[in-house]
């Protein structure tokens, strides 16, 4: 199979499952660090003749992260496109296993770990209130049906934004402060927070600073977010 990836977190999983498969990958792609393959632009604006030019057999693309219109002119070339869709890990699992058999593999060992991973979690008995903002200028949040807040969900935090109209709405900094949630999660991607850039925007509200890899990649990644968001938390609310 010669394949080429659209979504980071999908490149890293057909990298780990399917060595040598990929013949292109986004400018996004930055797991595994040695991946060495012809890149081919971003998610959102990706160079579509060197996509055709790498003839792949198979183009691995998401709904949310890729435009439809780059996927149709795909399509119209002759190229095969996998369209996946993740809102929730139950469905990062069912998906990543699509992938992996597409892409001409067998079901992996971190795929088996990362479902028993999330599988083993105990369910808290106190649950916590997040605001979880992804972009700062202007301040935009998590709001309803994403798989970043099911993660957080099943680590019992509540965001706040959670059914909100929109999944990605912009929110006034006061309006997010008033809140007054329990923990502020702030994660480095796709805006990097920092310790330096993100926190002092909410004085005397703890701030977890997280890993956007373990908060929005769906690959195996998942394997190890259960505990590295867990600490993460944990630390900030002491």
């Amino acid at each position: 199979m010669r394949v080429v990836s659209l979504v980071p977190s999908l490149t890293e999983a057909i990298a780990r499952s399917a060595p040598g498969a990929l013949v292109g990958a986004t400018d996004w792609c930055t797991h595994p660090a040695d991946l060495d393959v012809p890149r081919i632009g971003g998610t959102k604006n990706p160079k579509l003749d060197r996509i055709v030019a790498l003839a792949p057999d198979l183009v691995i693309a998401n709904e949310e992260e890729n435009r439809e219109p780059d996927l149709e002119a795909l399509r119209e070339a002759g190229l095969e496109v996998l369209l996946t869709e993740v809102r929730d890990v139950p469905q990062a699992f069912r998906e990543l296993a699509r992938v992996v058999e597409a892409c001409g593999a067998v079901r992996p060992r971190w795929l088996d770990e990362a479902e028993e991973a999330w599988s083993a979690l105990v369910p808290p008995s106190v649950r916590t209130t997040a605001v979880v903002p992804i972009w700062r200028r202007p301040w935009m949040v998590l709001g309803r049906d994403t798989f970043a807040g099911d993660v957080l969900s099943r680590l019992g935090v509540d965001h706040v934004h959670a059914t909100h109209a929109d999944r990605y709405p912009r929110i006034p900094l006061e309006e997010l402060r008033a809140a007054a949630p329990d923990v502020v999660v702030l994660p480095d991607e796709p805006y990097r927070f920092t310790p330096d850039d993100g926190p002092e925007a909410f004085p005397g509200l703890p701030c977890a600073l997280v890993s956007g890899r373990h908060l929005t990649w769906y690959g195996p990644s998942l394997a190890e977010a259960p505990r590295a968001l867990g600490e993460a938390l944990r630390a900030a609310l002491r």
